[in-house]
């Protein structure tokens, strides 16, 4: 019997079971729109349907040509479509699973020229300003939401998601924020609940009562003017008499200044919120949200947060997530560390989705490890990203693999990022390769600085992944005792003093600020500091953020134009920002460094000279590639492949290396 009997438990829904209480939420991968996106999506969607999810919700899909997240976006409003659909429903239902399409308008979120909208409000978050709904253009959007429900029926589908949170078009009808119509749409608590209960009412008529219909309800908005728990019971009430089969609750909008999924946010920190909608409504809730291990899915159905939880990121991460938890493999998981690059990030800069820790993600029809016909014996030297997903997937292919590193332990930059409050999670990585590495019987050598000529001729294949060293800023008295390197602060080699200068503002300066001024954040600290309202009284969710007093004061520099701060990720980059502002970071750009003496850092700021009164300056200029071993292996004709930060320094990517650990090692 698997150690999460609640997870595990199946969810009778009347017409239908569901053979587990783990969904895989809504997640749009970017493949929709490609021509290949039957196939990709068949496989993709199918490789979870087989590693144990019961029912998965596609990415959203617009209603009509208005509601499209872009020009060209995937919409569902012709049968002539339907074909595009069957190959995903089929592979899913052949893997024993269940699929429902999520039916999405943008509204104001569209970014296009032809937006709509309740009211011409433009979204923070968007160049468009959307033009108004007519009421005849509402009435038919209703039936457009009607149209493609049944059109997914005919393709094959389970049944639907009604996006209705997030702030998108349903989500926009409801609060004062975006809708000041005065007509029946708008106004009274009633009036702006009335398109959402249209489009529920008329898509359960279209489906007949053995479909399911999930409805998205945004539980809390965080942002201004926007709704109440009150308002949300309300309506969850009269959607549950219209025949909405699940209520999946959402928790904030896109333009809230409140994270909500990233790293920073403690896991399952929003499964109160749907347990407050509990005793009103009687059909089953879902929880959403940073349920990135099965015990804390557990946890959330054990006290009754909710009937079931969402999962979509760990699915991305890991499809035998709920196969591997299941058969009490859950140190197997490959869990999501929530860092959003490769899947929002890539979603929003038009690239297709995939995973940091999981390169296979959303690429299952091109990438697949099998066994090879003639195993080799594979030395890999460093143990960092790159070198620890280069080890495992050449062992998975039946190499025989031995991984060469320097230091005490694995994890290389990995193992010091884990140290930053924001990306403590790096620490389950690390986790699932030191389990994964013993299972496919790595050899792993500690202490070990291994050279050209102890390699050379004794392995078939060396896979060079010896990382980089940080690079020395030249600057007059750098040698100054005051001045320490970036490793050594992380590592705890060097006790931070409180008055602190940090040279270099990219993704290893956020870093190293984050750790200065930021801890870890319990539940309740975080929901404090971010403003978020624990009795669900007020408008939004929103009440005054709990700002504390820094223990040290911090100057981020760097010498490029602009407030340095929000780091790298497109999705994740403001909260660093808005985190260190509230921690009273300084943060300057246009810096010229000058010199480093007793009195502390010489710079030019703006043109005007001053004098940091600094006790310490922690250099984040930049890394330097260490790979000399790898030219002399060449030199010694052993056939060596290069990668991660030995092939390239610059800003170091823990995406782009365990991607390039994993190619190479598929190449050998």
């Amino acid at each position: 019997m698997s150690q999460y009997p609640h997870l595990f438990a199946p969810l009778d829904l009347g017409f239908t079971t569901l053979k587990n209480r783990a969904l895989m939420g809504s997640m749009h991968t970017g493949l929709e729109e490609h021509a290949d996106a039957p196939e990709r999506l068949a496989a993709f969607y199918a490789e979870r349907a087989a590693g144990g999810v019961g029912l998965i919700v596609t990415g959203g899909i617009a209603p009509n040509a208005a509601g499209c997240t872009f020009a060209g976006a995937a919409l569902f409003n012709d049968a002539a479509q339907i074909a595009r659909h069957t190959p995903v429903t089929q592979a899913v239902h052949a893997a024993g699973g269940k699929i429902a399409l999520q039916i999405l308008h943008t509204g104001r979120y569209a970014y296009h020229t032809e937006s709509v909208a309740p009211s011409p409000i433009t979204a923070p978050i968007s160049p468009f300003t959307p033009r108004e709904l007519t009421s005849a253009e509402i009435e038919q959007t209703i039936a457009d939401f009607a149209h493609t429900a049944s059109l997914a029926q005919r393709a094959g589908y389970d049944g639907v998601e009604i996006m209705g949170s997030e702030g998108y078009l349903i989500n926009q009808f409801l609060v004062e924020r975006t809708n000041q119509r005065q007509d029946h749409w708008g106004g009274s608590v009633v009036n702006r609940q009335r398109f959402a209960l249209e489009i529920a009412k008329a898509v359960r008529a279209a489906l007949g009562p053995d479909s399911i219909i999930i409805f998205r309800i945004s539980l809390l908005d965080l942002v201004e003017q926007g709704g109440t728990l009150a308002e949300a019971i309300e309506l969850a009430q009269a959607l549950e008499l219209a025949g909405v089969t699940l209520l999946n609750t959402g928790i904030g909008w896109h333009e809230a200044r409140i994270p909500t999924i990233a790293a920073t946010v403690p896991r399952g920190a929003y499964s109160w919120v749907t347990r407050a909608l509990k005793p009103h409504v009687g059909v089953p809730l879902i929880a959403v949200n940073r349920i990135s291990t099965p015990e804390i899915a557990e946890a959330i159905l054990v006290r009754g947060d909710a009937d079931m939880v969402s999962l979509a990121r760990p699915l991305l991460a890991d499809p035998e997530y709920l196969l591997k938890a299941k058969e009490d493999r859950a140190l197997e998981i490959n869990t999501c560390i929530a860092c959003n690059q490769a899947c929002l990030d890539h979603v929003f800069e038009g690239k297709p989705a995939t995973c940091l820790v999981n390169p296979r993600a959303a690429r299952e029809t091109e990438l697949t490890i099998t066994a090879v016909a003639k195993p080799k014996t594979v030395a890999v030297v460093g143990a960092g990203p790159a070198g620890l997903s280069a080890a495992l997937t050449a062992a998975q292919a039946g190499h025989s693999v031995t991984l060469f590193e320097a230091d005490a332990k694995i994890g290389g930059q990995f193992g010091l990022a884990q140290n930053i409050p924001a990306k403590a999670e790096f620490t389950e990585t690390l986790r699932y390769f030191s389990v994964m590495l013993a299972k496919f019987k790595v050899g792993i050598q500690l202490n070990q600085r291994v050279s050209a000529a102890s390699l050379a001729g004794q392995f078939d294949e060396v896979i060079v992944a010896t990382g980089v060293r940080p690079r020395i800023a030249q600057i007059a008295g750098v040698d100054h005792p005051s001045v320490v390197a970036y490793p050594d602060l992380i590592a705890g080699k060097v006790q931070p003093k409180h008055k602190i200068a940090i040279i270099g503002a990219g993704g290893i300066g956020v870093d190293v600020a984050d750790y200065l001024v930021n801890g870890l954040h319990t539940h309740r600290e975080y929901l404090a500091e971010w403003g978020v309202d624990t009795t669900l009284q007020s408008h939004g969710g929103l009440c005054a953020p709990e700002i504390h007093a820094p223990e040290r004061e911090v100057w981020l520099l760097k010498r490029s134009k602009g407030k340095p701060g929000a780091g790298p990720g497109r999705t994740t980059g403001w909260i660093h920002r808005i985190g260190l502002q509230r921690s009273g970071v300084h943060l300057w750009g246009s810096v010229e460094y000058l010199k480093i003496d007793d009195a502390g850092l010489h710079l030019r700021h703006e043109g005007v000279e001053k004098c940091l009164p600094v006790e310490q300056i922690i250099l984040c200029a930049g890394q330097e590639s260490v790979n000399s071993l790898y030219a002399e292996l060449l030199a010694l004709k052993q056939s060596a492949h290069l990668i991660g930060g030995a092939l390239e320094a610059g800003e170091l990517d823990a995406k782009r290396a365990i991607e390039q650990g994993f190619m190479t090692a598929l190449s050998i």
